[in-house]
């Protein structure tokens, strides 16, 4: 058995007030902030390969917009050192535009209060404009060039009859508006004609809706008299059960973990050393005039991070809990805290193991638990919780929780192949909701491989007489050529990464197995705008060669893309990956035919993936899992007579 090699990490720290401030410093100082300037992106860039903590450069990189027209920057800086170490001008009309600013949101709707088209299209439909409200909403990339370069946000209508009123019960369908949020323009108003305005209101908090609250639930009570099993050090790192891992943040990606580990004896054992939700697009699947160039990257447009709740206790977190208050930078360069935006917590997780020997006479139950690191933010509509789960048996897990409010439009009164019917004459477009997860894999180093296992069924006949054999086939990814794979439920396929030069007591590599939830992954036309925007979602799983650059899937700047940047662009390298460095970045989400269960406010849904051991330990991990204490005071251990 070979000895696993220890990755030599620097530890990761959550990015300080002090530090945002510092950046915000050498950028007025070098001229690259000013009055007229946005910062459209601010975050810590990951410490390079084998840094040592003590020697660490804490880097930042900020997209910065100016909003009297110049061109936009890419700017790396070191709060370290106090010095700008690149700027980069952009073309934009090539590479696309920065992420939307919040202040834009407002812009539309401004705009649009005061064009005579927008206005005659209400007037048509008997609204006042002082109850319209607009939906900014990412614009594609589609046939009209002369969008190219401008920072273009399109704008839907919704009615609000007052202040507490669910708008998107009311949609003015067949009106849409492409507005110029840099040059404050109005470049087109749509009408495809009058649609009837559904009338029924979508409060979900109102008596009305509601009827009487259930008086039959009796209060939950979770409580860890002695507090929680894990410790947290450093702002940040967390011990917890054998495992380690430092909880980092990002405007962009939200939740990030690093280093993540598993005390094995005597050696903490790396697994993955950053793994985080890079990217998560909602395309719609409605062909109507109105709506077809619907998609939305959440992560790479709006920044999924930013908009991360301040959550409480017991609403958002039920237990004990613990908080972390990631600090991020405004669009001014100054910090903001997301107050308790990251909770922290463990539970208990129904049976671990469990067997009542007949022979021995022994009765063994043990239970299980995990630790649940999570975040939850609202884009527009929708509201996402990203979970990530650490198990006793060294299981990882990840699950994302949508809920919030379904986009609506009108129902049409002839029916519709690609629209759900919520409430009379109200519709909610089908969709889906795709996720890329980046797992920067380091199973004992950072050398490993990748192999797809499939199912095989074995054929009746010599040496499988009764046709009762099935076996099972792995087929290594050997270089990017061969690295982006689709899953098959019927052949059951996992993907096994493992370390060629680290080996169990049996002598194989060990590993962990990717599972997959097998769900369909993008399912646009491949020669549409969308395909070629989010390629990384029209495969199940990839597989690159680690480069500090290569860190989305999409590439770095996502709005208004033409698209073909990002995973296509890596794996067209065809580097090695046998035994490399590699990153994995899989594909998972939810295809959503909403449901008259939907609405008003839409139940949780969830989807996700596990990575699960596969001979990384030499036999099982949990066998020093204590017998849970019973409230008579026994424990879950107990010997039975062999004839009970």
């Amino acid at each position: 058995m070979s000895t696993p090699t220890e990755v030599s990490s620097a530890s990761y720290q959550l990015a300080s007030a002090e530090e945002i401030r510092e950046v915000q410093a050498v950028l007025k100082a070098d001229g690259l902030l000013n009055a007229d300037n946005r910062i459209a992106y601010m975050g810590l860039l990951e410490p390079t390969r084998g840094t040592a903590a003590d020697s660490e450069d804490r880097r930042f990189r900020a997209f910065i917009l100016d909003t009297s027209g110049g061109a936009p920057k890419d700017v790396t800086v070191s709060a370290t050192r106090g010095l700008v170490i690149s700027s980069v001008d952009l073309d934009t009309s090539v590479v696309g535009e920065l992420p939307v600013l919040e202040e834009e949101f407002e812009v539309v709707e401004k705009l649009l209060a005061t064009d005579a088209r927008w206005l005659k299209a209400l007037a048509e439909r008997n609204l006042d404009v002082a109850n319209v409200r607009v939906a900014p909403l990412s614009a594609g990339v589609f046939e009209y060039p002369e969008e190219k370069g401008r920072r273009i946000l399109r704008g839907l209508a919704f009615v609000q009859n007052f202040p507490e009123d669910s708008a998107w019960a009311h949609p003015v369908d067949g009106l849409v508006a492409y507005v110029d949020v840099m040059n404050k323009s109005v470049d087109q108003v749509l009408d495809f004609g009058v649609f009837p305005l559904p009338a029924e209101h979508g409060n979900y908090t109102d008596p009305e809706l509601t009827g009487p609250l259930r008086t039959t639930q009796k209060p939950i009570s979770i409580t860890q008299p002695d507090g929680p099993s894990f410790t947290v050090t450093g702002g940040n790192h967390v011990e917890w059960e054998k495992w380690s891992v430092d909880v980092g943040f990002d405007a962009r990606e939200g939740v990030v973990l690093h280093n993540i580990a598993f005390q094995d004896g005597g050696r903490k054992r790396p697994i993955i050393n950053r793994a985080s939700i890079a990217e998560m697009v909602v395309p719609y699947g409605d062909p109507s005039p109105v709506r077809s160039w619907q998609n939305y990257f959440d992560t790479g447009e709006y920044l999924v991070g930013q908009y991360a709740n301040s959550l409480e206790l017991g609403c958002d977190c039920l237990g004990e809990i613990t908080y972390l208050s990631p600090v991020i930078s405004d669009a001014f360069g100054n910090p903001r805290e997301i107050r308790k935006g990251i909770c922290m917590h463990e539970e208990d997780w129904g049976i671990l193991a469990k067997h009542s020997d007949l022979w021995s006479g022994i009765n063994y139950t043990r239970r299980n638990r995990r630790l649940v690191i999570s975040f939850f933010t609202t884009v527009g509509n929708y509201d996402y919780g990203f979970y990530w789960y650490l198990y006793l048996d060294g299981t990882i897990e990840f699950e994302a929780k949508a809920t919030g409010v379904v986009f609506t439009s009108a129902f049409p009164e002839g029916g519709s192949a690609n629209i759900s019917q919520l409430a009379p004459g109200l519709g909610a477009p089908f969709h889906q909701h795709l996720f890329s997860a980046r797992l920067d894999m380091a199973i004992d180093g950072f050398t490993n491989r990748v192999e797809e296992e499939d199912i095989v069924r074995q054929p009746m006949g010599e040496g499988n007489e009764r046709g009762n054999a099935f076996s099972r086939k792995r087929t290594l990814i050997a270089r990017e050529s061969e690295g982006a794979r689709e899953a098959d439920a019927r052949s059951g396929r996992t993907w096994v990464i493992s370390n060629p030069g680290s080996r169990n007591r049996l002598g194989e590599p060990v590993g962990y197995k990717l599972h997959s939830q097998g769900q369909p992954t993008l399912l646009s036309d491949p020669d549409s705008s969308i395909a070629r925007r989010a390629a990384f979602a029209t495969k199940d799983l990839w597989v690159t060669r680690f480069a500090e650059e290569e860190r989305y899937p999409t590439g770095d700047f996502v709005n208004q893309h033409a698209g073909g940047a990002g995973l296509p662009e890596y794996i067209a390298q065809d580097r090695d990956l046998d035994g490399q460095d590699i990153v994995l970045w899989h594909t998972f989400g939810l295809t959503h035919f909403p449901r008259v269960e939907d609405w008003p406010i839409m139940p949780v849904d969830t989807v996700g993936f596990k990575l699960r051991p596969e001979g990384f330990f030499d036999r099982s991990p949990v066998l020093d899992v204590p017998a849970s204490a019973q409230p008579s005071g026994g424990h879950c251990h107990t010997t039975v007579s062999p004839n009970t």
